[in-house]
């Protein structure tokens, strides 16, 4: 079956009780993606769990422990179909301990909406999520103001929040002026697929017309084919089935494919049998389509999150070191030579030692500021050294900037971000 629309993957990215499950599900169900009937079942679900108004967000956590926490824990997938494109909305966790799978929601999205509470406005973790969508190449945001009804729809509110959000934009290089903000309650539904009455001020797009109005993303369709694998199933009658994102080039049934690193990091070849996608068979899938696949001649020890399946002919490498440019976001001190954080890179975590701080840069003209600093600290961009200690697969930003790209993580917090200048291959 041919796809009639290009797909488009959504990321709802936002603080914990912001309400971005609600404003998901609402959009979903507004949308008819979710009947009458599975919400009638989920309100009164809602309601035996003494969650009240949580059955919007039930649609997304499907998850029996996010429901009975009322958090979402892990990601979420869910498509609708608009005038234009084919979405796939992932709701990324908003909780601190989530945040890693967050940065694979985000690594995946090629458009985000930045889910604000009216009542609470900008929340420490704002700024890290802007970081992590910027780092991620997202380049696409709209804002969402969300829980307006719990302001009285006020205007005044709205636009405080969107000046508070309009500075962070700013800190993060993106233009304020340009990114659309919408005024919006999940719970009641006000302007997530209909324009609302409550709030004749607002003028601008509803969450769902917003959708069409997101730009095309690039296709990476020209580049080779590398598919992260971001989980690993075993599903009865067919065998193996990993899960992931194809982020650039095409896959099709029949193509020889190896899986790397592998457990060996000498990685393992395959010959693509079947790829599903949304449960329908494929001849072929393109980048930014999440399939499901299986492999003749991979099994399920041959392979794991954070593997990438690439073409067998232009395979990716595993790298011995590499050079990146980076910038500190969260350290708790002072970043120096030795330290061996958790590289999230792609769908794979990764240990990785900082073996030299080659100079601190200006992040807007790339000029050196200075040569061999001892330390880098908060909000400093330079060039260093890395040394993974196992298998990584990775990327240079020229050679492919979808495959380049990572977030350093520590004790829970995102320290730092940035990209793959330079490699030297694993011998």
């Amino acid at each position: 079956m041919a796809k009639e629309k290009p797909n488009m993957n959504v990321v709802f990215v936002g603080h914990v009780d912001a309400g971005k499950s609600t404003v998901v599900g609402q959009l979903l169900f507004q949308s008819g993606a979710v009947s009458e009937q599975e919400m009638k079942k989920l309100k009164e679900e809602a309601e035996k769990h003494g969650k009240v108004g949580f059955e919007f967000a039930y649609i997304m956590d499907k998850l029996r422990e996010s429901r009975e926490r009322g958090v979402t824990i892990d990601l979420s997938y869910k498509k609708i179909i608009t005038n234009k494109w084919q979405i796939t909305i992932i709701d990324a966790p908003g909780h601190r301990d989530f945040v890693k799978n967050m940065i694979t929601g985000a690594s995946q999205a090629d458009s985000a909406y930045l889910v604000i509470a009216a009542p609470a406005g900008v929340q420490p973790q704002t700024t890290e999520h802007l970081w992590l969508l910027r780092t991620m190449g997202v380049k696409n945001l709209c804002v969402a103001v969300n829980k307006m009804d719990a302001v009285d729809y006020k205007e005044e509110k709205f636009t405080q929040v969107k000046e508070d959000v309009g500075k962070l934009l700013k800190g993060v290089g993106i233009n304020a002026e340009q990114t659309t903000f919408i005024a919006c309650s999940g719970l009641k539904g006000d302007n997530i697929k209909e324009k609302s009455k409550n709030m004749d001020w607002y003028k601008g797009p509803t969450i769902h017309e917003q959708l069409d109005l997101f730009p095309e993303p690039d296709s990476p369709k020209n580049l080779p084919m590398r598919m992260p694998c971001q989980d690993v199933y075993e599903i009865t009658g067919i065998g193996t089935v990993p899960v992931g994102k194809i982020e650039t080039g095409v896959m099709k049934i029949g193509q020889k494919v190896k899986v790397l690193p592998g457990r060996t990091g000498e990685g393992i070849e395959g010959e693509v049998k079947t790829i599903e996608m949304h449960h329908e068979q494929m001849q072929q899938a393109d980048a930014g389509d999440n399939v499901g696949i299986n492999i003749r001649g991979v099994g399920k020890k041959d392979i794991a999150r954070g593997d990438v399946i690439c073409d067998a002919t232009t395979p990716i490498p595993v790298v011995e070191e590499f050079e990146a440019t980076i910038t500190v976001i969260n350290h708790p001190t002072v970043l120096a030579k030795g330290y061996t954080p958790v590289f999230h890179v792609h769908t794979a975590q990764v240990p990785c030692q900082f073996t030299e701080l080659i100079a601190q840069i200006n992040p807007a003209t790339g000029e050196v500021i200075k040569e061999n600093p001892d330390f880098l600290k908060n909000g400093d961009t330079a060039k260093v050294k890395i040394k993974p200690q196992g298998n990584l697969c990775l990327e240079t930003n020229a050679d492919n900037p979808f495959m380049s790209k990572f977030a350093v993580r520590d004790a829970g917090a995102t320290v730092a971000a940035g990209m793959c200048t330079t490699i030297i291959k694993k011998k």
